[in-house]
């Protein structure tokens, strides 16, 4: 694991949307910073290695922005009732 892949845990990741189509995630400490996945884990697999990646960048222009904390917010939709 690499320094960038443990300090990615540090970021607040949001996941939407889901059935029918794929979910999709991004990080609000890191505009521009998304991912998608069939699932939920694999959105939040996929978003933590974009988060990794997108930190590697930015440590070659400059510093690198504190995340606001850990965790994943899953917000699914309510269905319409048949």
């Amino acid at each position: 694991m690499t320094s960038y892949a443990k300090q990615a845990e540090q970021y607040l990741i949001l996941i939407e949307g889901g059935p029918p189509t794929n979910y999709s995630a991004w990080s609000p400490d890191l505009p521009g910073c998304a991912a998608t996945g069939d699932t939920i884990d694999e959105c939040e697999a996929q978003m933590k290695e974009a988060i990794a990646f997108h930190l590697e960048g930015l440590a070659e222009d400059g510093p690198i922005p504190d995340g606001t904390g850990p965790g994943v917010y899953v917000a699914v939709p309510p269905r319409a009732v048949a």
